[in-house]
């Protein structure tokens, strides 16, 4: 059960990679300067973060819009604890977009003073699991999810990287009030991507155009963003990302646990589970087809 030292390494309670992460970069991440105008991008692993990062850069970013700037997201809106490409934050232009896994209490310290944003999305854990298991098959330099039923029990054990799902959502939203912060359900912008990018712009302060609200949701559908080598994060290098295993964004649906987990696997889910998923005060929609209404997540609900 216990994760080869290979794949992962435990520190201060959170398990990360060790071929794109150290102790050392962690514990250095605490005093990172914060911008007030940072916008921070949390998720746990395979949740919707380079959805996210897209939506959020078409946002913010005309040149990302309207296809005149041709940088990739993961240089646009880099990884803080997984800076493959040694990004220079402190010369990197504002408004800064950076995307991270960390747990609340590893995040920057600065973040707390609420002027930069955080925007949490959180997805049905059944479905991250599920991907999560296809993405970590791909990387080069991991074990874990060589077998579907093996990983399983990793991950319902949190002995995967970032730890328990249910520990990472628990924690960040615990401490909500410390954080000027906007959870967002990655079912809920699969029901309505129109309404997620309006929530988006209304939290970051962008009044965007009739036209700019389009073209926003045009390119960030999941279609769009498989085909466009700005967001499709098929660049990586391949010593990282094996593509003949697997493609970064792979389906992109709700429901797609039903596809390979079995019954008993899912009544386990649920034991191990829904005690505590039912003390949060998301709703989880774990099948579009099933749970066609809208979930209600406004701004103001998700940060009682």
């Amino acid at each position: 059960m216990e994760p080869s030292e290979r794949d992962l390494y435990l520190h201060k309670g959170c398990y990360f990679v060790p071929v794109v992460s150290s102790p050392q970069n962690i514990d250095s991440l605490e005093n990172f300067e914060i911008r007030n105008d940072d916008t921070f991008i949390i998720t746990y692993p395979k949740s919707g973060t380079v959805w996210t990062q897209n939506i959020v850069c078409l946002i913010l970013y005309e040149g990302h819009r309207d296809g005149t700037e041709n940088r990739t997201l993961i240089d646009r809106a880099p990884w803080l604890e997984y800076n493959l490409y040694n990004v220079d934050f402190t010369n990197c232009p504002s408004p800064r977009v950076i995307c991270s896994h960390l747990p609340y209490y590893l995040i920057p310290k600065g973040l707390r003073n609420k002027r930069a944003k955080v925007i949490y999305v959180f997805r049905n854990p059944k479905d991250v699991l599920v991907s999560s298991y296809h993405f970590y098959k791909m990387l080069t330099f991991m074990e874990t999810a060589k077998e579907f039923d093996a990983y399983f029990e990793r991950f319902l054990a949190g002995k995967v990287p970032s730890s328990l799902w249910l520990d990472h959502i628990e924690g960040w939203y615990a401490h909500k009030g410390d954080f000027n912060i906007l959870f967002l359900s990655y079912e809920e912008m699969k029901k309505d991507l129109r309404s997620s990018v309006l929530k988006i712009c209304n939290f970051l302060g962008r009044e965007l155009t009739e036209k700019e609200v389009d073209d926003v949701v045009d390119k960030a559908t999941f279609d769009n963003m498989k085909m466009d080598p700005r967001a499709n994060y098929k660049l990586l290098n391949p010593t990282i990302a094996d593509t003949s295993k697997g493609v970064f964004l792979r389906k992109g649906i709700v429901g797609d646990w039903k596809n390979i987990m079995t019954v008993a696997q899912s009544e386990r889910f649920d034991r191990v589970f829904k005690e505590r998923m039912e003390k949060l005060p998301f709703k989880f929609c774990w099948d579009i087809q099933e749970d066609p209404q809208p979930i209600s997540s406004s701004v103001e609900e998700n940060n009682v």
